[in-house]
């Protein structure tokens, strides 16, 4: 695991701003600021409605004021109350080649102004290419794309990582991961599931490869070793756990002949068990034309209809069929910028992130109501319920192709005590 407390992420000010750090005597430590006179509650108090770039500002002033960044109460404290804030926004960007992270914090006092800052991977020489696999919590699981045999725990604010253990894997296989935590058991886990087939049986590769094995593995943080669960229940789509809701990883199963219908499957990360969650009366969750999110604690299906239109339906007691409730209906829109670009610059293959050819993806609910959107990968987009407007979000060195990860930013590591 790394001890590095360096700036995660400088834009040419911040670099300039260190340099002189770096010069001044070290008779920090004597520093007397007054803040150390206030008692240890309210500070942790004040420091817990900070953004998380002013913490990770506070932290470079002095060496008593790093002390008071790492009190692990402060750690709770803070992602306590980003939980009720905007979020920060990870951008993940592998186009053209090699991959790359930035953030952007909503939760900053004037955020339309921020600027998008890249983040420091501090593992990216021994895995270049890789995936997010999802983020709890403030941390990020990240999961190598070459070769799927590394995994990474990190948080981008503090540097800390941890490399995970290494897990059984198969000659012909597909990965779907998730990661989360569970509120009771206050443990952190690693979901990887794996659809493989025998190898042997065919020489050559058929033109669409059936994986029909699978094997259920997890790995519970601080262990040494995985667990094989056996096989999972269904196909699930191949893409990692979209929702965490009541410690609950969540996905779409693909249609087979034998179940053609959909369905929204759950795996509890406490009993470790998969469960069928029922599913909206919307009518279109049979087809490929919805995904999952989490909406203010709330597992909520984002369902594609005609000529553009978006319905968000919400789950509001969880697990309750009858709870699901149609929240929003939001209208076709095509951000200006992509009313040029859609049709150039295209990323093909290159960019793998692309949204299945979805136009639109439903992030989270922002602090002021409104709906943040990804358009195509290119652009972000709030919309008023409201007014039933649209308005595009400008930053400044935002990357021209990218993933949206929201992200609680936090100094929260793997073994800070949570009451969540």
């Amino acid at each position: 695991m790394s001890s590095q407390n360096l700036y995660p992420a400088m834009d040419s000010d911040d670099e300039r701003h260190a340099k002189r750090r770096k010069t001044r005597p070290e008779n920090d430590h004597q520093q007397i600021t007054g803040m150390e006179r206030l008692p240890n509650e309210i500070i942790v108090d004040i420091l817990s409605r900070l953004p998380i770039t002013s913490l990770v500002q506070f932290k470079f002033v002095c060496r008593g004021w790093r002390a008071l960044a790492q009190d692990p109460l402060l750690a709770h404290m803070h992602l306590s109350c980003k939980a009720e804030t905007n979020p920060c926004l990870i951008l993940h960007c592998d186009f053209p080649i090699r991959n790359q992270m930035c953030f952007v914090d909503l939760s900053a006092h004037n955020p339309d102004k921020e600027k998008v800052k890249r983040l420091y991977v501090p593992f990216q020489t021994t895995m270049p290419e890789f995936d997010v696999v999802g983020s709890c919590n403030g941390l990020l699981c990240l999961s190598d794309s070459l070769y799927n045999d590394a995994l990474y725990v990190y948080n981008p604010f503090t540097m800390d990582y941890i490399e995970l253990p290494k897990s059984r894997q198969y000659p012909d296989q597909e990965l779907v991961f998730g990661f989360g935590f569970h509120p009771k058991t206050k443990e952190y886990k690693v979901v990887k599931i794996v659809y493989y087939r025998n190898t042997s049986s065919s020489s050559s590769r058929p033109r669409r490869t059936v994986y029909p094995q699978s094997d259920v593995q997890v790995l519970t943080l601080g262990s040494s070793a995985w667990r094989s669960l056996g096989k999972v229940p269904c196909q699930l789509v191949r893409r990692p756990s979209e929702a965490l809701v009541e410690g609950r990883l969540h996905w779409v199963s693909r249609p087979r002949r034998r179940y053609p219908p959909r369905r929204l499957m759950s795996f509890d990360l406490a009993d470790e068990q998969f469960r069928e969650v029922p599913k909206p009366d919307c009518g279109g969750l049979n087809r490929c034309n919805f995904h999952l999110s989490v909406l203010k604690g709330c597992l909520a299906a984002a369902v594609y209809g005609n000529y553009g239109k978006l319905e968000i339906w919400v789950m509001k007691d969880y697990n309750v069929k009858e709870s699901w409730v149609k929240e929003f209906s939001i209208g076709a829109y095509m951000p200006k910028c992509l009313k040029q670009s859609l049709d150039r610059d295209r990323p093909l293959k290159i960019w793998k992130n692309v949204s299945n050819g979805k136009v639109v993806r439903v992030l989270c609910l922002l602090e002021n109501g409104e709906i943040l959107l990804e358009y195509k990968n290119r652009v972000l987009v709030s919309y008023d319920p409201k007014k039933g407007k649209f308005r595009d979000l400008v930053f400044q060195g935002l990357p021209n192709w990218f993933q949206t990860v929201v992200h609680a930013g936090s100094f929260n590591w793997i073994n800070t005590p949570l009451e969540l």
